[in-house]
């Protein structure tokens, strides 16, 4: 794929005229999906699909379009040759833009990590095995994902990963179910028999009597799963445009000098994520950028656009793709024990902003949420909203982080796997607030 990505952009390069720029995004995967319903195989399926997006720049104008390939020479070539000439005659139509922005220094690199993944089967066979008798749904989704870049000023870029996913639920009734998730770049079968122990001992506990419990103030554990919902909201925040243009989460940060717990410290971790190096300029990532450290917000991400309007240099993308949140020192094991007496909250979701520039988030607990006394798990609860401020979760009432972090790739396959991912420990929380 890589070499034919390459000729084929020389070759429409060869066709460029006058001062013209061509900027040539490939994107390429080939991936098992297998989906489960009540512990039994519903669909099973290979895809393996090629793509390219191209940008003819003129000056200050630009257009783009896309179409997929198929491997055939011939066949690719006559497409592409096509959507070039479509973007010709349109150019002239669009006006100039003050703020395009793409590399012209010629900055070519190569990543490509070796496959350790199992045969699709092999992890097939273990999910069967760990759902036997239960009612398990889910998806797995494995394989290989390429992304490459180049331009007609010289520049080759080329990422390839490969990687696993299965997102599941073991379900109980009604609307209560114990969802998880395990991925990876390489399967561990102790890992995961870990992972499924503790859901079937979760589900154990969602078939006691539900409680319910009054509005208030609580002690919560947020396990990895539901701070990756948290932190999906913050994202935006780390925008430089947001920042700038006041719409940020995170404005009492920026402009109030406001603080999170000195346990926190956040990066856009390229190096040990799940996407490439590079983006769709052709810029190249820093392999790490701490956006906030120990608390005090200390970075920002910007887009090619971003950093030439605002005279900054561009991080490569706005909104981060490889999220980290650094561990902390509280055990695994001693969860349960360090909350005493408060609630477990396995997921969260319909999460939304009650006051974006206050940094305050409403949601719902969702799936299997528990309460716990003693240390001990004595009742599934019902479905509560929480509405919490970020500085309250991660500042001033945040007890600690966990030592052991998930990586938490998106499951969103629209089009193509996606290859954005979070690593995230748990946190334990003080006087969380329910308001129903």
């Amino acid at each position: 794929m890589q070499e034919a990505f390459y000729k084929l952009t020389d070759h429409l390069t060869a066709r460029l005229m006058g001062d013209e720029v061509l900027l040539a995004n490939f994107s390429g995967e080939a991936s098992d999906f297998v989906r489960l319903n009540h512990s039994l195989i519903r669909q099973a399926g290979h895809v393996d699909q090629q793509g390219i997006g191209l940008e003819l720049i003129d000056g200050q104008r630009h257009v783009s379009g896309h179409c997929r390939l198929t491997g055939d020479e011939a066949t690719d070539r006559s497409r592409a040759e096509a959507v070039l000439a479509e973007l010709r005659v349109n150019l002239p139509a669009v006006p100039e833009d003050p703020y395009l922005m793409y590399a012209t220094d010629i900055n070519s690199t190569e990543q490509v990590s070796p496959s350790e993944l199992p045969d699709s089967g092999e992890m097939t066979e273990a999910v069967l095995a760990a759902g036997d008798g239960l009612d398990m749904v889910g998806i797995l989704a494995s394989g290989g994902i390429c992304r490459g870049f180049a331009n007609s000023l010289g520049q080759r870029n080329w990422f390839v990963a490969h990687s696993f996913h299965f997102d599941w639920s073991f379900y109980h009734a009604a609307d209560k179910a114990v969802k998880t998730s395990y991925a990876g770049f390489a399967w561990d079968q102790a890992a995961f028999d870990r992972k499924v122990t503790d859901a079937r001992e979760q589900l154990a506990k969602l078939a006691l009597p539900a409680k319910t419990i009054d509005p208030g103030a609580y002690r919560v554990y947020i396990p990895p799963a539901a701070m990756q919902e948290l932190a999906s909201m913050l994202t935006r925040g780390f925008s430089l445009k947001a920042q700038r243009t006041k719409s940020s989460c995170l404005l009492k940060m920026v402009d109030g000098g406001q603080t999170l717990s000195p346990a926190m410290t956040i990066r856009e971790n390229t190096a040990e994520g799940l996407s490439s190096n590079f983006q769709g300029q052709g810029f190249v990532k820093p392999d790490c950028v701490t956006l906030i450290e120990a608390g005090k917000l200390t970075g920002a991400l910007a887009s090619p656009r971003t950093a030439k309007e605002y005279g900054v240099a561009t991080t490569g993308s706005e909104h981060p793709s490889s999220l980290d949140i650094a561990a902390g020192d509280l055990a695994e094991g001693d969860v349960l024990a360090s909350l005493d007496t408060g609630i477990y909250v396995n997921q969260l979701w319909y999460l939304n902003y009650s006051d974006r520039p206050a940094g305050r988030i409403t949601g719902m607990t969702r799936f299997a949420t528990f309460w716990v006394e003693g240390g001990q798990i004595v009742a599934p609860l019902n479905v509560m909203r929480f509405d919490e401020t970020i500085y309250r979760i991660l500042g001033e009432n945040l007890i600690g982080l966990t030592s052991h972090r998930d990586l938490l790739p998106s499951s969103q396959t629209y089009g193509n796997r996606s290859t954005g991912s979070m690593r995230l420990p748990g946190a334990l929380v003080d006087d969380f607030t329910f308001t129903l």
